[in-house]
């Protein structure tokens, strides 16, 4: 007997059939001997339903409110997946996250998980009862319902898997497994075997939606084997896992790509010291993540700072950065909607040089343009106009040879 912890998309649990679909899955899972716990996301479409509602009423609603609005949709999908493993003949049970407890910060729509209480579940699993959790949800110690941002139901999943010590922790979703880039853009991407944590994150950190990036964070802390696999068959999927030999031979494993990102410019900043802090310090306060940063060279004591926000925090971003850019001497904020970052990572890359040269050639072949780049040991990353996305994609995943599987090896 193991103890499995299965997560379904809200693709996969998007009308009455499919939520039934998955309730049959679970119950063969939980027939074959196994301690079965559920983390649900709201039914497809559902959230951006509830999104718009709150945007209907203002431009700026209240973060507590926001996450009371959508955690809502999480309710309706557990609800209905227990009925329909009853109507079954299971034993099912329904938890909203402050219901297990599950602690988090107080980061409304950001929040970070501090602890989750396991003995509810844990005497629900000695009774044969299949629980099923809302996913993307909790509360702080002020009892406020929290929620963890857009795929926050793989976080909860892999929290869960580790809070309780499961054996693996499936994440079950209309793909079958983490792909060398996205099919859409690259039909000839293969589907990766096994993928290690810190791949994984880059991936996810890139703009890849297999997983979200909090969610690897947590398998890797705690070690929780990851499957990435399909709902709609029972084939093998992609294992998320501690790094092996195997996995460095690979040069380059994915080319990733986001168009969630724009880029602001503070022009003519005094280049002094604790300026960058004045200019960064109020953003980190609004829970806005700053990804890539490029500080030009003083010239006459100024220098110009660029650096890029997710794309649903840009309005925030600027509205605070034109504030403290007036606060600091400034002489003025440029933005950009229009960017994407294109990106490719691969453990092996810590061992071999050229690879970033190589990105650049290639790109500069197609003329496209770069405008800022970040690397760390794994990956090389490039900012460029948006409407070169899919062609930077497309010769990049050619260029390192991972058309059809032919990975560049060592």
């Amino acid at each position: 007997m193991a103890l499995v912890v299965q997560k379904y998309g809200g693709t996969s649990v998007g009308t009455i059939e499919k939520i039934q679909n998955v309730a049959r899955r679970v119950a063969r899972t939980y027939d074959a001997g196994n301690d079965m716990v559920v983390v649900v996301s709201a039914m497809a479409g559902e959230t951006n339903r509830l999104v718009a509602l709150s945007e209907e009423i203002c431009e700026f609603p209240s973060e507590r409110e926001y996450d009371v609005l959508v955690a809502a949709g999480e309710q309706v999908s557990i609800s209905l997946l227990s009925m329909a493993l009853q109507s079954m003949g299971y034993k099912a049970k329904s938890y909203l996250g402050w219901q297990i407890p599950l602690y988090t910060d107080d980061a409304f729509s950001k929040a970070r998980i501090n602890e989750i209480e396991d003995a509810n579940i844990r005497k629900d699993l000695d009774n044969g009862i299949i629980v099923i959790v809302a996913g993307f949800q909790g509360l702080d110690r002020d009892n406020n319902i929290t929620t963890f941002g857009r795929g926050g139901s793989d976080t909860s999943a892999v929290a869960v898997a580790a809070a309780l010590k499961a054996d693996v922790c499936e994440i079950l979703t209309d793909v079958d497994g983490v792909y060398t880039t996205d099919p859409r853009v690259v039909p000839e991407a293969s589907k990766i075997d096994k993928i290690s944590y810190d791949e994984m994150l880059e991936m996810a950190s890139l703009g890849s939606k297999v997983l979200q990036i909090r969610s690897v964070e947590f398998a890797k802390k705690y070690g929780v084997v990851v499957h990435v696999r399909s709902s709609l068959n029972d084939n093998p999927g992609t294992l998320v896992m501690k790094e092996d030999a195997d996995m460095e031979t690979v040069l380059v494993s994915g080319v990733a790509y986001n168009k969630d990102e724009a880029k602001i410019s503070v022009m003519r900043v005094p280049d002094q010291p604790g300026i960058a802090a004045q200019l960064f310090t109020p953003l980190s306060m609004a829970n806005i993540t700053v990804d890539m940063i490029i500080q030009n060279i003083s010239q006459e004591g100024f220098t110009d700072m660029t650096f890029t926000v997710p794309r649903s925090d840009f309005k925030k971003a600027l509205k605070i950065v034109e504030e403290t850019a007036v606060k600091v001497g400034a002489a003025g904020v440029q933005c950009n909607e229009s960017i994407a970052k294109v990106s490719i990572v691969g453990v092996g890359m810590r061992s071999h040089s050229g690879i970033a040269s190589k990105m650049f050639e290639t790109l500069s072949t197609e003329g496209v343009n770069i405008q800022m780049i970040s690397t760390s040991e794994i990956k090389v990353s490039c900012v460029i106009d948006d409407k070169y996305t899919e062609l930077a994609v497309r010769v990049l995943h050619e260029a390192f040879g991972l058309d059809n599987g032919q990975v560049v090896q060592e």
